[in-house]
Formats: C-alpha cells, sequence, structure tokens
C-alpha cells in the first residue's frame, strides 16, 4: 500500500495511477478512495494522473482519534499533494470532500491548484443558523450520532439503501452492489472518527475559504439531493466563489458521481479540458 505519514503521525493511504496533468479525488463521508473508481479509470483512460486518498480515519489510513476536523483534512491534503510534488492539479470532491477541497485550496493550494469542482459538496455550511437560516438543524446531525453510536453497521446500510443514492424515490431500481460497496467503505473507517467527522461536515463554515478561491471552480449538484440540499449548498457557493460554473441536475441524487457516473464523467472531462 502507498501511503505517506503527516506531522502529527497520521499514515494517509493513497491511490496514484497513470501519467499527465493530475486530478485529486477527495471522498465523502464515510468512504474511502475507492467511491472514485468510475472516475480513476475514466480519467486514466484520458490521459490524466489520478489520485485519491483516504481520508484520516477513513478506509485504509490511521483509525485517528483525535484530529477529525476540516482543518487537519486540509493540512493532509496539503501534505500528499507536497509529498507527490502535484502542480497544476485539478482538485474534485464530494460531499464532505468537497469542504477538504475549499479549504485545502483557500489555505494550502493556490500555487499547485490549476480548477476545483465540488460535487453536491457541503460548502458553504450545512448547519442551520441565524446567518444560514436555509440549513439543516442541528437535531438531523445529533440523529446520525446517535445512529452511529447505537448501530454503525445498521445505520451505513440505511443510508445507501435510501437517502444516499436516491434507492427511495418512486420508480427507483436499488443496486445491491452499490448498497454493499458503501456499506463496506464505511466500515473500513474507525467508528470515533467517523462521529467526530459528523461535525466537521455540519458545522464547519467555508464562506471564507470560498472567498479566496480564485481558480476556475465548477459546482455540480443534484437538485434531488436528499442529504445536502442543493439550495443552501451549490447555489451558495456558486455565489460566494470568484470564478464558478454552476450545473444543477433535475433529479440527481447525492451519490450522482456513481449512479450517474456518465453524465458526471462528461462533464468534469469538459471542464477540464476547457
Amino acid at each position: 500500500m502507498s501511503s505517506i505519514k503527516t506531522s502529527d503521525g497520521t499514515e494517509i493511504y493513497y491511490k496514484d495511477w497513470g501519467h499527465g496533468q493530475p486530478i485529486v479525488f477527495s471522498h465523502g463521508w464515510p468512504l474511502s478512495a475507492d467511491d472514485w473508481d468510475a472516475q480513476m479509470l475514466f480519467f486514466l483512460g484520458h490521459g490524466y494522473r489520478v489520485i485519491a486518498h483516504d481520508r484520516r480515519g477513513h478506509g485504509r489510513s490511521t483509525q485517528t482519534p483525535e484530529g477529525n476536523d476540516m482543518d487537519h483534512y486540509a493540512a493532509d491534503l496539503a501534505a500528499l499533494t507536497e509529498a507527490l510534488d502535484l502542480r497544476d492539479a485539478i482538485h474534485v470532491g464530494h460531499s464532505t470532500g468537497g469542504g477538504e477541497v475549499a479549504r485545502y485550496v483557500a489555505r494550502h493550494g493556490q500555487q499547485r491548484t490549476a480548477k476545483a469542482v465540488l460535487i453536491s459538496a457541503v460548502p458553504p455550511i450545512m448547519l442551520k443558523t441565524p446567518n444560514n437560516p436555509g440549513g439543516l438543524p442541528i437535531e438531523v446531525f445529533d440523529g446520525f450520532r446517535a445512529q452511529l453510536a447505537a448501530n454503525r453497521a445498521q445505520l451505513y446500510l440505511d443510508v445507501p439503501s435510501g437517502p444516499f443514492y436516491g434507492f427511495n424515490r418512486s420508480g427507483a431500481k436499488p443496486s445491491e452492489g452499490i448498497i454493499r460497496n458503501w456499506w463496506r467503505q464505511g466500515m473500513m473507517g474507525g467508528a470515533k472518527a467517523q462521529y467526530d467527522c459528523i461535525k466537521a461536515f455540519s458545522e464547519t463554515d467555508f464562506t471564507e475559504d470560498l472567498k479566496k478561491i480564485g481558480q476556475p471552480t465548477l459546482v455540480m449538484h443534484g437538485d434531488d439531493d436528499q442529504i445536502v440540499p442543493y439550495q443552501d449548498a451549490g447555489v451558495l457557493s456558486a455565489k460566494l466563489l470568484k470564478n464558478a460554473t454552476l450545473k444543477i441536475y433535475p433529479g440527481f441524487p447525492h451519490g450522482a458521481l456513481t449512479t450517474h457516473a456518465d453524465v458526471i464523467n462528461a462533464d468534469l472531462l469538459a471542464f477540464a479540458k476547457a
């Protein structure tokens, strides 16, 4: 396995395939680099170098009891890009990974980043606050924490079987393979890190990060996202970014990079080449 060790001793696992301009993928909660299989194979075939890592506490990286927050996630990504000496990189983040990308580019990656992509991403902030009245109430995230603590294995079946991929919608055709793969990835990670990550993805405010990003940024969001509602996420993020292109996909779920990989990949490729 390929991995780097960060300054606090955390081992970050990563995949690094191919040659050419690097595209770096940051995954969502509570998954791993494996969630990007469809994108990595696609872009490898189009002549790009593709890199994806397991966030600390997730997948094959160290199951860290501490440091499970956006500042550490962004610093870990910075350590990886520096170790691999990645330049002119395109950073793509899904869900929680979109927050990681926003904070990384704003605080660490200005010189190494060519473009950024936020897919169904959590910025600017998910939590309902006086400044974000369209956000989700804290009770939603408290519910996730309670379910994770009580029966993580069942939660990690319920989420992909229902709202994550829109398999709970009328007429949907659930994929047993997709559901089991989500469960597999989730159960690889550490319960403590994934518990802490709920606070990180829901309560971190990325407003100032987004304002600092000048690179061309593609914001992609499905309007049937039941995990990160698009109006309070993708739409607001695009308004805060200096150089954003917003694409809203009718009927697409939160996990569209898997369920609609053909459409997402084609649009990502067009953006990468532009």
